[in-house]
């Protein structure tokens, strides 16, 4: 028998689950990735016209000082504490290579966001899966008490849209002595004051990580970005590929930190309508978990001849409305439902609404 040569590790694992994609030139409604129902801003269509033929030819800032300086006025933070990646999945990635690794442990709940499994499986860290209460709330006491050496914790948490109050976040980073990974992918959606992330002024074993692909609609061009303590922060710095972030992505994203005015206009709408779409599902029977997010996850009313939450993701499908179901323990009997447009929304709870009757 010929020998793999392939890792064995890498050979047992399941690859992370990624959402239908549409076939090309069809019609849809795509609500299974959480991007963007708007287009971004108009700052950052400008800078896409003005990009040259140099910035296509020459290879980017390797530290990507613009971006981080832009970063750092937004935000207020010293630019030596901001990382920027390709995507926030690069970033989780780096993270569970640089400060996890095989002889390491790390904690998530139970269900969140399954890159960081994924991303642990492959540099050979022990992942230790804490189980979120019976309405999804999380267990900052089941994350203290776990043993590991690193936890994560996704607030607003994907993929039940559940967020954790600022005085829970601050008990888990304060008392526990390991890396506490805090991913805010969708804090522009969350209520004001949710953010953790005043507490890098007091704490240093705090990695906060952010995105462009959702509030800003740069799914595409895959920028994401964290803030940490400096010495985290030169660790991931000496860790990754040479040129992480595209010459093109950095000058987009840093157009979209512009304009603040846009961001926020965009994110009233995705809540408007998510809190709309909420109560429309629950008129017709779901149990739609709170969410803070861009998305919503629901389980279909039950009942003698009632369709299941796979059965109707199949008859979404027919339709060509794309939409999220996980074949996990915790979450089979439910659908995520990415917030679109208040039109394509429609056609979704007219479909359902026929669909459960």
């Amino acid at each position: 028998m010929t020998q793999t040569l392939i890792l064995p590790h890498i050979e047992r694992l399941a690859p992370y689950p990624m959402g239908e994609r549409p076939p090309e030139g069809i019609r849809t409604i795509k609500l299974n990735q959480n991007e963007s129902p708007y287009p971004p801003s108009p700052l950052v269509l400008k800078a896409l016209r003005s990009i040259g033929e140099e910035e296509l030819s020459r290879y980017p800032d390797a530290v990507n000082g613009g971006l981080r300086a832009v970063l750092a006025e937004r935000f207020g933070v010293n630019a030596e504490r901001i990382f920027c990646g390709n995507g926030s999945s690069e970033i989780i990635s780096l993270i569970m290579k640089v400060f996890v690794g095989a002889q390491r442990r790390v904690a998530l709940p139970d269900p969140t966001f399954a890159l960081y499994a994924t991303a642990a499986a492959v540099h050979q860290a022990e992942c230790i899966a804490v189980p979120t209460d019976s309405d999804y709330a999380i267990s900052i006491d089941g994350l203290l008490n776990s043993g590991a050496d690193a936890v994560v914790l996704v607030n607003p948490n994907a993929p039940t849209g559940r967020t954790l109050p600022p005085a829970e976040v601050e008990r888990l980073v304060s008392r526990f002595p390991g890396l506490v990974i805090i991913d805010e992918a969708y804090i522009d959606f969350a209520p004001e004051g949710t953010s953790a992330l005043p507490l890098l002024g007091r704490y240093e074993n705090v990695l906060l990580l952010r995105t462009f692909s959702k509030c800003y609609a740069l799914a595409g061009a895959r920028v994401g970005y964290c803030f940490g303590a400096e010495p985290l922060i030169a660790a991931l710095e000496k860790s990754k590929d040479s040129f992480n972030v595209n010459a093109v992505s950095a000058k987009l994203a840093a157009a979209a930190l512009q304009d603040r005015e846009y961001a926020k206009r965009t994110a009233a709408a995705v809540c408007r309508t998510r809190d709309w779409f909420a109560s429309g599902l629950q008129a017709l029977g779901f149990r739609v978990v709170p969410s803070h997010t861009n998305f919503v996850l629901a389980e279909p009313p039950s009942g003698p001849g009632a369709p299941t939450a796979r059965e109707l993701y199949g008859k979404l499908l027919e339709r060509g409305i794309y939409v999220r179901y996980f074949d996990h323990p915790r979450l089979a009997d439910k659908l995520r439902i990415s917030i679109g447009t208040d039109e394509e929304l429609a056609v979704c709870m007219a479909a359902l609404s026929e669909l459960v009757g």
